[in-house]
């Protein structure tokens, strides 16, 4: 399933566009055409598996905006993300940055405390009509923060990176000793606040985006925002607060456990619980709709064309935040360009970068003749 998924190739120092390679491929709209509208979103939460939640309501709510009596029954699409997408955060944060960021001597105490810290958290195995956000609270408190979350959520808000280094100092959780050590091998990222991407912001943006996936084949895996490339993630929400301070890989990790407790947090519309994450859709052409949804990795973006006369699809596209963040002119590509071929800490400082911009595909780092064992099924 890793080569159905596709996977990445880095080489760190060689050029842009030579630094980073994918090898994705636009599985839904080959899958899709001529299938029914309503047999879509089970289609593409089981291409896109680990991420399926957030896959089915794009699509429904894609085909709604074409045909509005369709999945008049569909799951509340705000309760939905927040649960995935903190999921999809203590997944990542439990088990892939203890991988990718613990020393070699560390890793198998760090691997060992982060899973059974993992397997007292109360919202994994949850069923899904449970409502688990104040205990979540509490575990985030006594597991993984060492202090109150609400708390640690207004320090990151007022301090960023800065915190984030004071905060890891001062505790000793796996999670704190983990982000301290880490911190030596970070990436600066000077151009990250230009490369933001938010064409959900207008409706006008939002068109002209459905217009270039309409009209270009190749768009959905190289995708270009006004003309330039871009990046997606918990930083680049519809109502985030912009950060004064420059981003670097490291404080990037900042902003998706700093996600995390938000989504913990009471309900509350633009700021925390489900009121956080954003999402909506339009009639994007004659037969066509279009949706975008904030998930754990990013903008999510469904596209679909339906035939004339049925329900029959006609085109899909998916444009999922891999492609955005994983572009071989973007912003990973540029910063793995800049790191030096010699550096005995390259294979860290490549992994803190990775860990930060989360693909959801492995990744073969090519400078290194080595290849991570990141091997999840295909997802966004």
């Amino acid at each position: 399933m890793s080569a159905l998924g596709g996977q990445l190739h880095l080489q760190a120092a060689a050029p842009v566009p030579h630094s980073l390679r994918s090898t994705r491929r636009a599985w839904a709209s080959q899958l899709a055409s001529g299938r029914t509208a309503e047999a879509l979103p089970e289609l593409l939460a089981s291409l896109f598996s680990l991420c399926g939640q957030a896959h089915r309501s794009t699509s429904q709510l894609a085909i709604r905006a074409v045909e509005p009596a369709l999945f008049p029954a569909m799951a509340p699409v705000a309760v939905t993300l927040q649960r995935e997408a903190a999921l999809e955060h203590l997944r990542r944060i439990g088990l892939d940055w203890p991988r990718l960021l613990a020393a070699p001597d560390q890793l198998g105490a760090v691997t060992a405390r982060a899973a059974e810290s993992l397997r007292r958290c109360p919202l994994i195995g949850a069923h899904a009509a449970a409502s688990p956000w104040s205990q979540l609270h509490q575990w985030l408190q006594h597991e993984w923060l060492e202090i109150d979350p609400t708390r640690w959520l207004h320090a990151w808000q007022a301090g960023g990176a800065n915190w984030l280094d004071e905060w890891s100092r001062k505790h000793n959780s796996w999670l704190a000793a983990l982000l301290r050590a880490a911190r030596a091998n970070d990436t600066p990222l000077p151009q990250a606040h230009a490369h933001v991407l938010r064409p959900h912001q207008h409706e006008a943006t939002l068109r002209d985006l459905a217009a270039a996936l309409a009209a270009q084949e190749s768009f959905a895996l190289q995708p270009l925002w006004q003309g330039h490339v871009a990046c997606t993630g918990p930083w680049a929400r519809l109502h985030q607060v912009e950060s004064a301070q420059s981003w670097t890989a490291w404080s990037l990790l900042g902003t998706r456990l700093a996600e995390l407790v938000r989504l913990c947090l009471p309900d509350a519309p633009g700021q925390t619980g489900a009121g956080w994450l954003a999402w909506g859709a339009l009639a994007s052409g004659p037969r066509q709709g279009l949706a975008w949804v904030e998930m754990a990795r990013g903008l999510l973006i469904h596209q679909v064309l339906l035939d004339d006369a049925s329900t029959v699809v006609r085109a899909c596209q998916v444009l999922a935040p891999t492609e955005w963040n994983f572009h071989p002119e973007g912003l990973v590509a540029q910063a793995l360009a800049d790191l030096p071929a010699q550096s005995p800490d390259l294979q860290a400082r490549v992994q803190l970068l990775m860990a930060a911009f989360d693909p959801c595909v492995p990744f073969e780092m090519g400078a290194l003749a080595q290849q991570t064992e990141h091997q999840e099924l295909p997802h966004a």
